[in-house]
């Protein structure tokens, strides 16, 4: 590749944005029934977000149906494309996309995605990228890692980090350095240092332990701790000591209070309720509060028709305070293991 990645970043959730591309559920198998009610959750979703800003859609069947229940909808500034997916959650298979201020360029990142090293249906989700890099005219770029003597494409998913978009990033060892579920064989620590400083100018690493119960990903980020701005970070608490997330939870709260930004001082730490567990046929979801997408405009939040749920609209509210605060209740779609970050990637505007 020709240009140099140094000046160019991925940048953070709150940036101003260009659009949204989010996938239509398709696969009933990802919510054994309870699948007829995903789409009318999902639905409300594109509504809420296509209020301010445009919504690229991903469809390749019932189109026709699809579009009428869109425009029932009263749902406007909306694009659709004809891409084929397995699954809706696009945080993990779409593309990341990197910006140069400088020279006002874009780029995609196109990193490998294999179902989590989890599921076998993900020939299509696998393609998504690529599709929509030609589709967008955008350079993609696909990162790769050099590991003994041979060039290793990277698998990795949007929802196994998360970044303050000046160089500080969060991201969980359950998740990256795990042999169960192992995303790229043999990759260390300071191979993954080296990725991200490499491909989204990374120069600050805070590594937790474990994500939560429940969660198929083995320890996605996003379901535990996110920035919110470049110095403040919102992460998952949990009050019950005999619940199975408490330790963990405790621990990564305890990391990221010692932890430190890119300019070597301290983050200012917003903890947030984890909702009672929440079971659906007798497994439990990974239900949590920090599965939320920052907008242009607004805040899409989560909640599962639980008690806690009062608790964090008023924590979201109060930093939250030039965005509204949007809720969608996901006590069905969490049946899917992900929520409205999952679902969503969000497209920077130069």
């Amino acid at each position: 590749m020709n240009e140099k990645l140094n000046d160019f970043r991925m940048p953070a959730e709150w940036e101003n944005q260009k659009s949204v591309w989010i996938a239509w559920p398709y696969n009933k198998y990802d919510w054994p029934g309870l699948y007829k009610s995903i789409p009318k959750v999902v639905l409300e979703i594109i509504y809420k977000i296509s209020k301010s800003q445009t919504v690229n859609l991903l469809v390749h069947k019932k189109v026709k149906k699809i579009k009428k229940l869109i425009q029932l909808s009263k749902i406007k500034n909306i694009n659709f494309h004809k891409i084929k997916t397995d699954r809706i959650w696009l945080r993990d298979s779409g593309p990341i996309f990197l910006i140069n201020k400088k020279i006002k360029k874009k780029l995609i990142l196109d990193f490998r995605f294999n179902g989590w090293a989890k599921y076998n249906n993900f020939n299509n989700d696998n393609k998504i990228t690529d599709k929509i890099s030609k589709l967008v005219k955008l350079k993609k770029i696909e990162p790769v890692i050099k590991k003994n003597k041979n060039l290793i494409k990277v698998i990795m998913e949007g929802g196994a980090f998360d970044v303050n978009g000046v160089g500080s990033i969060i991201l969980t060892e359950e998740c990256l350095l795990s042999k169960i579920q192992e995303r790229n064989k043999d990759l260390k620590k300071k191979d993954y240092e080296k990725l991200f400083s490499k491909y989204l100018n990374i120069k600050n690493f805070i590594w937790l332990k474990k994500g939560i119960i429940g969660d198929d990903t083995h320890g996605h980020v996003d379901d535990i701790s996110r920035f919110v701005s470049k110095n403040t970070i919102m992460t998952a608490i949990e009050s019950n000591k005999k619940d199975k997330n408490y330790k963990n939870l405790y621990e990564n709260l305890n990391i990221l209070k010692k932890s430190k930004n890119q300019n070597g001082r301290k983050f200012k730490i917003v903890k947030v309720p984890m909702p009672s567990p929440i079971y659906i046929k007798k497994t439990r979801v990974p239900a949590s509060y920090l599965n939320f997408y920052i907008c242009n405009k607004k805040v899409l939040l989560p909640i599962f028709k639980v008690k806690e749920d009062n608790i964090a609209i008023k924590i979201f509210r109060n930093f939250f305070k030039n965005k509204k605060i949007e809720t969608v209740d996901c006590s069905k779609l969490i049946w899917g293991f992900g929520a409205i970050h999952c679902m969503t990637q969000q497209e920077p505007k130069i």
